[in-house]
């Protein structure tokens, strides 16, 4: 049985030939909630997009137990990864549901709006009327349409109320509980990352520089953070 969803050995990406992110070997099992941590500037992002097929890379990126790193965007969304993009790149003038539809054939609205029920309420609205915070709900709600089996989230807190993180927190641990699936998620709001994962990795500089479970991460240098 393949043990690990998403592993990655040996990963270098490039923006042009600037080189971001140097040997990185991470993994997600089946059923797991990863943080990656770090400062701007780290390779984050930049780590979720080669997963993606986003940016150029070299290295081995293997998901399922198949090496997908030749693979085009589309080709692995359809293997079962989707992504809640930073900055969410929603379409503004359409309506929450239409968003949402978009992605998916419908089957999952049921979940999505059980698990943010002001979006059904709400569903009839154009996006760009929706707040920050619902407009993040419609960003991984859209992402959950593609029923994934590895949802990337990219800074999901980011800029929002600690109440409206509290409820992202809980919708994510619900997402995993509820649907199995695994879940990557990049942040810099540590306290989130904790809440929701069950280890981590630290990013500085484009490469690892920490690795744990969280509870042994809890002691985490702030340096890391700066």
């Amino acid at each position: 049985m393949q043990k690990y969803l998403l592993e990655i050995k040996n990963l270098y990406a490039y923006y042009g030939k600037a080189e971001i992110l140097r040997n990185i070997s991470i993994y997600v099992e089946k059923g797991e909630s990863v943080a990656v941590l770090g400062p701007n500037g780290a390779g984050k992002t930049t780590l979720l997009k080669s997963i993606c097929g986003l940016v150029e890379t070299k290295g081995e990126i293997r998901f399922n137990g198949a090496d997908i790193s030749k693979l085009k965007p589309h080709e692995r969304i359809k293997l079962g990864i989707a992504i809640s993009p930073e900055g969410r790149r929603l379409f503004p003038e359409m309506t929450v549901e239409d968003n949402l539809l978009l992605a998916g054939n419908g089957e999952m609205l049921e979940f999505v709006y059980n698990l943010f029920p002001n979006l059904k309420e709400k569903r009839e609205q154009l996006a760009k009327n929706m707040s920050g915070g619902e407009q993040q709900m419609i960003a991984i709600a859209r992402a959950l349409m593609l029923e994934p089996k590895l949802l990337l989230l990219d800074e999901p807190s980011m800029g929002l109320a600690p109440i409206v993180v509290e409820t992202i927190a809980e919708a994510i641990d619900r997402t995993r509980d509820e649907l199995d699936i695994s879940i990557l998620i990049v942040e810099q709001n540590i306290q989130m990352a904790f809440d929701v994962a069950d280890r981590a990795y630290i990013l500085a500089s484009g490469e690892v520089v920490n690795e744990g479970t969280i509870d042994n991460l809890q002691e985490i240098e702030k340096d890391y953070f700066a």
